[in-house]
């Protein structure tokens, strides 16, 4: 049974929406590759998810029937939840003021350890003719006809009158 693990950073200082540009570029990837694109990500958010990261391998390096092979770790999911936003008042001309909302996040990193499959498996695939090229999907009916979209399809209103007096 593969080891799961995950960690969670609770009311880091930034959007939800922000956090999640930089978790959508980790995600699925093996962690050696995350963390290399964490260190070269230009968002400040992925320094913090850069350590939730290394929580959620360390976790999983504790956890009971680990292979001891963190190469073997990938991000399973990611993902940023909105926290609570604090809310503060910004003086404005004329005696007014302005909301400024200053939002958190929650941030939570999954890790998961890679199956390793017996080579031949039946999951691989079914076997093909060696050079035989796999077959193409049916993709709905075939496209006709070129020139201006809708050309063809109705017949002029004169063409129908024309019809209809014969």
């Amino acid at each position: 049974m593969a080891v799961e693990a995950h960690a969670t950073a609770k009311y880091i200082r930034t959007s939800a929406q922000k956090a999640g540009l930089v978790l959508d570029l980790i995600r699925g990837r093996d962690v050696n590759t995350a963390l290399a694109t964490l260190r070269f990500a230009r968002k400040a958010v992925a320094r913090d998810i850069e350590k939730v990261l290394r929580s959620a391998i360390a976790n999983a390096q504790q956890k009971e029937g680990f292979s001891g092979e963190v190469e073997q770790l990938v991000v399973k999911a990611c993902y940023a939840n909105q926290g609570p936003s604090q809310k503060r008042i910004r003086p404005a001309p004329m005696g007014r003021a302005f909301r400024v909302v200053k939002r958190t996040a929650h941030l939570t990193v999954e890790v998961a350890e890679r199956p390793s499959a017996p080579r031949g498996d039946a999951a691989s695939g079914p076997k093909r003719a060696r050079g035989a090229r796999p077959k193409a999907k049916s993709g709905g009916r075939p496209r006709t006809g070129g020139g201006r979209a809708g050309a063809g399809r109705r017949k002029p209103a004169a063409a129908k009158a024309t019809e209809a007096a014969s």
